[in-house]
């Protein structure tokens, strides 16, 4: 897939802007605070209804407005597609081919893209929130299913932890009840999570043995409060775990177990990827980004879109050459820079955008004699 145009109204920095897009590499050329990382930050909310810095969607409106617009044409294997979201004082209005969408999960999956940005590079070191979050979004957007799982197994923890802290003495009849529903969501969410890192591994493994020059294998494990060893008896054990840790969510009137408390852990030649040195982990995230793209390809038959926010300097020669082996490969990518200096052997397929003060200008890179 490609994004054709891009337009925004009243985002960020930007009062308005269009943006016509080369299908290779587009490179957005400025500054710091400029806007050009606010661009990608569009491209991303255009495909996932949210943005990736941010959970505050005042923060995305320009100063003294009360609402913004982004819209694009996307084009996809058999057609084009017309994408708009508007955030407005009444909430998000999303449209696919002008037609309103009556739920975030009919809109999210039809533009794919994965995003690379140098807090990723925390991933193996973060907390364990950065790392649900990471799969969060991954598996939303090619698993829709998996995000009203996920509504609304929150839905229902959010009940249970008011429940707990609002009464000094429970009805224990009351508190099964959600038990039961917090069950049935949870282990659904758990199931595609599980499925979704078994997928993500098999790519992610090919491409960290290729990184590391034959030389390392790469492992994930998904950490569950609840024990996962017999999927098929997942909700008797979810159960299990509930019981056990009623005397604990008592006192601590919260919710000590199930998939919001679960982690990923990362191992190389079966050691964790934590005790690592800083290389290892930029070619763990390296190869689970690339790895992204494989597996999107995979499910969806398209070509996800690249979104690269100023991190070729953060990787070396190597990890780099990686890269752009990858975005030579009919993959459309938007990249962020303060200088060209470091991107080295950069495809002919190139557009330079270059960004000062929210305005956006396109030049055409300089060639050598």
């Amino acid at each position: 897939m490609r994004l054709q145009s891009l337009k925004i109204k009243q985002f960020r920095n930007y009062q308005t802007a269009e943006i016509d897009c080369n299908p290779g590499l587009n490179v957005f050329l400025g500054q710091n605070a400029q806007g050009k990382t606010n661009v990608l930050e569009a491209i991303y909310f255009l495909a996932l209804t949210r943005s990736h810095r941010t959970r505050s969607d005042k923060d995305l409106i320009h100063f003294n407005q009360d609402g913004l617009h982004v819209s694009g044409i996307l084009e996809k294997r058999t057609s084009k597609v017309p994408l708009d979201i508007e955030l407005t004082t009444k909430g998000r209005i999303t449209k696919i081919n002008h037609l309103k969408q009556a739920k975030l999960s009919d809109y999210i999956g039809t533009m794919n893209v994965v995003l690379f940005a140098p807090e990723d590079l925390q991933l193996i070191k973060g907390s364990p929130a950065l790392r649900r979050k990471f799969i969060d979004i991954e598996l939303g957007q090619i698993k829709p299913i998996y995000l009203a799982d996920l509504s609304n197994y929150n839905h229902v923890l959010k009940q249970r932890n008011a429940y707990l802290k609002a009464n000094e003495k429970v009805d224990e009849t009351f508190l099964s009840v959600l038990d039961e529903q917090l069950i049935d969501y949870g282990c659904r969410v758990m199931q595609h999570r599980h499925e979704f890192l078994e997928k993500l591994e098999k790519f992610a493994q090919e491409q960290h043995w290729e990184i590391s020059q034959h030389l390392e294998k790469l492992t994930i494990n998904y950490l569950s409060s609840i024990p996962l060893q017999e999927v098929d008896s997942l909700e008797t054990a979810f159960r299990l775990s509930l019981e056990k840790s009623r005397k604990r969510d008592l006192f601590k009137k919260n919710t000590g177990v199930g998939p919001h408390r679960d982690d990923i852990a990362f191992f190389i030649n079966e050691m964790d990827a934590n005790f690592g040195s800083q290389g290892q982990h930029r070619s763990v995230v390296l190869s689970l980004k690339l790895a992204e793209i494989k597996l999107i390809e995979s499910i969806t038959q398209e070509t996800p879109i690249l979104l690269l926010d100023d991190v070729m300097s953060e990787l070396d020669n190597n990890r780099q050459l990686k890269l752009l082996e990858t975005i030579s490969q009919n993959i459309q990518t938007f990249i962020t820079t303060t200088s060209l200096e470091h991107l080295k052997n950069l495809p002919e397929d190139i557009k330079i955008f270059k960004i000062k003060q929210g305005v956006i200008h396109s030049s055409q890179p300089e060639k050598d004699d």
